[in-house]
């Protein structure tokens, strides 16, 4: 029984290196998601960015919105699809507590 608690205790640290891989490819992921959502919402191959002088508001926050809801989305399924394999491979989930990342 004590081993199994050494290795619930353990597993989260070793699952970091693990979650950091999963967290850079979805943001790649969520990055090539946006520009293909962009170019069919707005036909155009560059979203706006706050900075773009001739872009209006809504544009600049159109773009934002799409953008943080794409990367909520892939992140969260990258993340429990990456938590989901850990724990058939290991018969213990990754977190130390019940907690998410926050």
């Amino acid at each position: 029984m004590a081993k199994k608690n050494k290795k619930k205790l353990k597993l989260p640290l070793a699952y970091k290196p693990l979650g950091f891989v999963l967290g850079w490819s979805s943001g790649a992921l969520a990055g090539i998601a946006f520009r293909k959502t962009w170019k069919v919402i707005r036909h155009e191959d560059d979203a706006p960015d706050a900075l773009d002088r001739d872009r209006s508001w809504g544009e600049i926050l159109l773009a934002a919105a799409v953008q943080g809801a794409i990367f909520a989305v892939v992140r969260s399924a990258v993340d429990r699809t990456g938590a989901k394999a850990i724990e058939r491979s290991t018969g213990v989930w990754p977190t130390a507590d019940d907690g998410g990342r926050d």
